[in-house]
C-alpha cells in the first residue's frame, strides 16, 4: 500500500496501554533487547514501547490492516519496522531478519475502533456499509462474497461455534432464503436478517452482535492464527522473555489460557519409574498474571470492558527458577 492512501483520523484508546507494556519489563539490560508488538493497530503499545528501549533497542511490528501499515510507516525511528502481515508469520519474520530471540511480545487481540466506527469495513452493524469485514482488505474474500457462496450448513455451524449464538441454524437459514432473493452486500441487510431470525435478546446487547463476531473471526482465521502464533511467540521467546496476551472474548481467551498452562505444567511420568528428580521434565513457562481494566479505564473506554490480559515468563533450560 502506498503512503499516498488517506488513513481515516479516528480516535483509538489503546486498551491496557501502561499495564501491557510494564508486563514486558522493558528495564536494565532489557531495554537494549528485541521487542515484538504483534498487533500494531493505531501504534498506542509500539509508541509507549520506545519510549522505553534504549538506542540498541529493536522492535518488530506487525499488522494485517493496510491502514494500520500507512500508521505505521509515519513512524520514524531506525529501532522500528512494520511487518504487513499477521503475527501468525513471526517466525519466519524474524528468521528472515536473523533474530533468534527477542526478549518480549504483545498480542492486542480483535479489533481497533477505528476498524469498527469505519462503515467502510463492515465490521459493525451500527453503521449501514459493505458487509467487507476482512482485515486486510488486500487480500482474500469478503463476508458478502463467503455469504453468496457457502452452504447453508457451514454458515450455521460457523455461527454456532465461533459466535457461540444459540439460534445460529434459523440465521443460517434465514441467510440463505434471503440470498436466494437478493445479495446480501450490506452490514444493515445482514442485520435486519439475523434481527428476524433471533427469537429473544439478550438485555443490552444487539441480536447481530454474536452473528458478526462470528463472521468476522471465520473471514480473518483470527482463531486459527492466535493458535499459531502463540506457538511461535514461545519458539522465539529466549531466556526469562515475556508474553503478554489481551483477549476480548471467551474463545480467544480460552485459547490463550489453555497455550499458557500447557507449557507452565510439565508432563509427568509414571511415579513407579525409577527417574532421579533432576531428570524430571520442567515447565517451560511460569504463569505470572492475569490482569483486567479497572473501573475507571472501563468509563472512559467501554470497549475495554471485556479484555483480559494474561501474562508469562519463558523459563530458563532446566526448569522454573
Amino acid at each position: 500500500m502506498s503512503n499516498q492512501q488517506a488513513v481515516p483520523e479516528m480516535q483509538h484508546r489503546t486498551v491496557l496501554l501502561e499495564q501491557a507494556v510494564d508486563a514486558l519489563a522493558i528495564e536494565g539490560a532489557r531495554t537494549d533487547g528485541v521487542y515484538v508488538d504483534g498487533t500494531f493497530g493505531r501504534g498506542g503499545h509500539s509508541r509507549l514501547i520506545l519510549q522505553r528501549l534504549g538506542e540498541k533497542g529493536r522492535l518488530i511490528a506487525f499488522d494485517k490492516d493496510p491502514y494500520a501499515i500507512a500508521t505505521a510507516e509515519k513512524i520514524s525511528d531506525r529501532r522500528f519496522e512494520i511487518v504487513h502481515d499477521s503475527f501468525a508469520t513471526m517466525g519466519e519474520a524474524l528468521e528472515a531478519r536473523g533474530i533468534a530471540r527477542v526478549d518480549g511480545i504483545l498480542l492486542d487481540l480483535g479489533i481497533s475502533s477505528p476498524q469498527v466506527d469505519d462503515a467502510a469495513r463492515g465490521f459493525s452493524f451500527r453503521f449501514d456499509g459493505p458487509l467487507d469485514m476482512r482485515m486486510d482488505t488486500t487480500r482474500g474474500i469478503s463476508a458478502a462474497q463467503w455469504l453468496a457462496t457457502e452452504t447453508e450448513q457451514t454458515i450455521g455451524k460457523v455461527i454456532r461455534d465461533y459466535g457461540e449464538e444459540r439460534y445460529a441454524l434459523q440465521i443460517a437459514k434465514a441467510i440463505a432464503a434471503r440470498r436466494a432473493i437478493e445479495p446480501i452486500s450490506t452490514t444493515r441487510q445482514l442485520a435486519e436478517i439475523v434481527a428476524r431470525a433471533v427469537k429473544t435478546r439478550e438485555k443490552g446487547k444487539d441480536p447481530a452482535t454474536r452473528t458478526f463476531q462470528a463472521v468476522r473471526i471465520f473471514i480473518n482465521k483470527e482463531l486459527e492464527e492466535l493458535e499459531i502464533g502463540l506457538e511461535a511467540a514461545f519458539q522465539k521467546l529466549g531466556p526469562q522473555g515475556r508474553l503478554a496476551v489481551i483477549s476480548f472474548h471467551s474463545l480467544e481467551d480460552r485459547i490463550v489460557k489453555r497455550f499458557m498452562a500447557s507449557k507452565a505444567n510439565a508432563p509427568q511420568p509414571d511415579r513407579r519409574l525409577p527417574i532421579r528428580a533432576v531428570d524430571l521434565p520442567q515447565p517451560d513457562l511460569k504463569l505470572l498474571s492475569k490482569m483486567k481494566p479497572d473501573e475507571a479505564e472501563v468509563a472512559e473506554n467501554p470497549r475495554a470492558r471485556s479484555a483480559i490480559m494474561r501474562v508469562a515468563e519463558r523459563l530458563p533450560a532446566g526448569g522454573a527458577r
